[in-house]
């Protein structure tokens, strides 16, 4: 288990704990917050090592802290292997090989980030308003 704490960046996470990796999380994570447990939860997938993964909304309502170890862990769990990533948050999805782009159900664009980014299209207007605002 160490070794995969390290390999998916959550050796800082970890250790902020009393009793670091023997902290007591309580009965279903009650010694934890939200984004806490969506840490541990990558953490047990990372150690299940699935063939497919779904994520849906993994760093919604997060710190800052939080979604950035979020970020790391997802980049890191990720890596081959097929993973379907739903998210609004586009700094979630940048790094993944296809992005979909879907506007009440209908695809309107497909494509890498760099590509999409080109096109200069919805995707491209998502990800400048979030990251202009930001």
């Amino acid at each position: 288990m160490f070794l995969a704490v390290r390999d998916i960046g959550l050796e800082d996470f970890i250790n902020k704990f009393p009793g670091k990796y023997n902290y007591h999380v309580g009965e279903r994570g009650s010694g934890l917050s939200e984004g806490e447990k969506q840490l541990i939860s990558f953490l047990r997938t990372y150690l299940v090592d699935p063939s497919y993964l779904i994520l849906d909304e993994a760093t919604s309502s997060m710190d800052p802290f939080t979604e950035d170890l979020i970020q790391k862990a997802i980049h890191s769990i990720t890596q081959n292997r097929t993973a379907i990533i739903i998210a609004h948050r586009l700094s979630t999805i940048k790094y993944a090989d296809k992005i979909i782009v879907l506007e009440n159900g209908v695809l309107m664009e497909s494509g890498s980030h760099e590509t999409l980014i080109k096109l200069n299209g919805k995707y491209a207007n998502y990800y400048y308003q979030q990251f202009l605002t930001n």
